[in-house]
């Protein structure tokens, strides 16, 4: 191990279950907690919506900022499509 390893070692994630436990309680618990973690980290769907959205919202503004055009042009058709679908509802609800 080199110097700057021993200084910062990588933090394990909350779901990883650290080396080294030799007592099976505290390998239990250890076991425990990374699968309460993975759980918790698979379930909170509003945070895993947000991450994704956050994600798209960077994404999309690259995505403008490198070519404003293509973006204008994907905005447009997003607006056609909702428009469109939004007159079948309105129309077959008229009937």
């Amino acid at each position: 191990m080199t110097n700057s390893e021993s200084q910062h070692p990588t933090p394990l994630p909350r779901t990883a279950v650290p080396d080294g436990i030799t007592d099976p309680v505290e390998s239990a618990r250890a076991e425990l907690k990374a699968a309460l973690a993975a759980i918790e980290v698979r379930g909170n769907f509003p945070r895993r919506i947000e991450k994704a959205s956050q994600r798209g919202i960077v994404q999309a503004r690259a995505f403008a900022q490198r070519n404003p055009v293509g973006a204008a042009a994907a905005v447009a058709g997003v607006a056609a499509v909702v428009g469109g679908i939004v007159w079948v509802i309105a129309r077959a609800a008229s009937r």
